[in-house]
């Protein structure tokens, strides 16, 4: 194997050292221009055995951890939170007589979250808004007007263009 710094012949183990940024297999001499990187065992897609398919072989259930991008928590939701989501959660839970930890063992989340939460400072996520939602029989979110209140008729009042045709079929 050869130093991918320097080109030479590595006589013993490389080292993994980190160098700008790089991660690269280096010679004993060339270790001391960087880092060296604990190494883990990293899978090289061009190392893997190609079937007889011609497909790569699938990785291992264990393998690496696929690449995840983060996503906003608003990607995510269904529609707004209420702007009175921290008094309707209070009164949900002093009406069933829970105290703010009790709340938090039976939803399985910490009761520092509760009080974050029944205090404005956060607005709860997806998961923890369908929780509070289960356990105190309330709506966070705004309604979402379904397709049948879509059709429904509603209070319809003249537009500028309707008036005009309605004068012009009084003349």
């Amino acid at each position: 194997m050869q130093c991918e710094m320097c080109g030479e012949e590595i006589r013993g183990s490389p080292k993994l050292v980190r160098i700008e940024g790089a991660e690269l297999q280096v010679c004993m001499k060339c270790g001391k221009f960087g880092t060296e990187v604990q190494q883990v065992r990293r899978t090289d897609l061009r190392a893997q055995q190609k079937p007889a398919g011609g497909r790569p072989a699938p990785a291992p259930m264990g393998g690496p951890a696929q690449v995840r991008h983060k996503r906003d928590m608003f990607d995510f939701m269904e529609g707004d939170v209420v702007d009175d989501y921290a008094v309707r959660i209070r009164h949900a839970r002093e009406a069933k007589g829970l105290s703010q930890k009790d709340l938090a063992m039976q939803l399985k989340e910490k009761e520092h979250l509760i009080r974050k939460i029944e205090n404005s400072e956060l607005i709860p996520e997806e998961d923890v808004r369908k929780k509070l939602e289960k356990a105190l029989g309330i709506r966070l979110i705004d309604a979402i007007m379904s397709e049948e209140e879509k059709k429904l008729p509603g209070k319809l009042a003249p537009t500028l263009g309707d008036l005009t045709i309605i004068r012009k079929s009084k003349k």
